[in-house]
């Protein structure tokens, strides 16, 4: 009959402790009992694909570590000591157990491999990302990806609470407890509709003018409002607007008929190139922007997320 450690001298599992620097390591485990089972150390060298020699310094290495002799060495096999015995009568649960931690660890890479959660805000959901999820789509084809388009904020917030393995902002700054790296760049511009009287005006609208005019605003928490409130704040900021809209969809229909809108070039380029929407110049103010990639300090972004952002920086 096997020994048993004392209960009264077993680690709490609630407090773990350290391990001893004697207990040997797993791959030292399982060749023991692929020599005890196979009764050879050839045999077992050949099954776990490692070469004789490689196998006998591991056995050898594992008595030295744990300070008592575990094979018996004959012309006719190995066999294990008393001691072996013991030992591999312990490790056999330790090892089903790694095992199944392997297959568990395995089981999550696959889904990470074959799942991605994108959070973008509006500008890059619908102008920049379908491009580069079809370009994900030829790369890793058996991937399945959702995309959340969000304000910036909203992007930030779902990143930060694990509800999306990569994110995508426009504005000013990154948010805190997020890493970044930006992957492209882009700048507003102030658009009316052509019957609009600033549509035919040739001076260019100051930053004192711009702020005290009713415009057709994104709401706030979005990186497009971050940048215009930014620059007019020298100028009192903006005053009262004459739309707040959440979709770029709806601010451009606004501009068409109802008064002038801030909005990335991305969005207003197939508008300005058919005469829909017409773009009055600017002085004194500085609206580009960065576009950036966003994930969690600490972490680094993994799997398609990885192949996504590599993507990005390609163009």
């Amino acid at each position: 009959m096997s020994p048993s450690p004392d209960p009264s001298s077993s680690p709490d599992p609630s407090r773990p402790g350290r391990l001893s620097p004697r207990l040997p390591e797993l791959g030292a485990l399982e060749l023991l009992l692929a020599v005890i089972r196979l009764g050879s150390l050839g045999r077992a060298a050949a099954e776990l694909g490692i070469t004789q020699p490689a196998a006998s310094s591991r056995i050898a290495g594992m008595e030295r570590q744990i300070g008592v002799p575990l094979l018996e060495r004959s012309p006719r096999g190995s066999r294990p000591t008393e001691a072996g015995s013991l030992v591999a009568e312990w490790a056999a649960p330790v090892l089903a157990t790694a095992q199944a931690l392997d297959a568990g660890i395995a089981a999550l890479r696959e889904r990470r491999d074959t799942r991605l959660r994108v959070s973008a805000s509006l500008t890059v959901a619908e102008y920049l990302m379908p491009r580069w999820l079809m370009a994900l789509h030829t790369a890793l084809p058996g991937t399945a990806v959702t995309l959340r388009a969000a304000n910036s904020a909203d992007v930030a917030r779902q990143v930060l609470a694990g509800e999306a393995d990569l994110g995508f902002v426009e504005g000013l700054r990154t948010p805190a407890g997020l890493d970044e790296v930006q992957i492209a760049a882009d700048r507003l511009r102030l658009v009316v509709g052509p019957d609009h009287p600033w549509a035919r005006r040739r001076a260019p609208v100051t930053g004192a003018e711009l702020a005290r005019t009713p415009l057709v605003l994104r709401e706030e928490g979005s990186g497009t409002r971050e940048v215009l409130d930014r620059a007019l704040a020298p100028y009192g900021g903006t005053t009262t607007p004459l739309l707040v809209l959440a979709s770029t969809t709806a601010l451009k229909a606004a501009a068409v008929s109802a008064g002038p809108a801030v909005l990335s070039e991305l969005t207003v380029a197939d508008e300005l190139a058919r005469g829909r929407l017409v773009s009055v110049p600017l002085a004194d103010l500085d609206l580009s922007r960065p576009l950036r990639a966003v994930w969690p300090t600490g972490t680094r972004p993994a799997g398609p997320a990885r192949e996504l952002l590599g993507l990005t920086r390609q163009g």
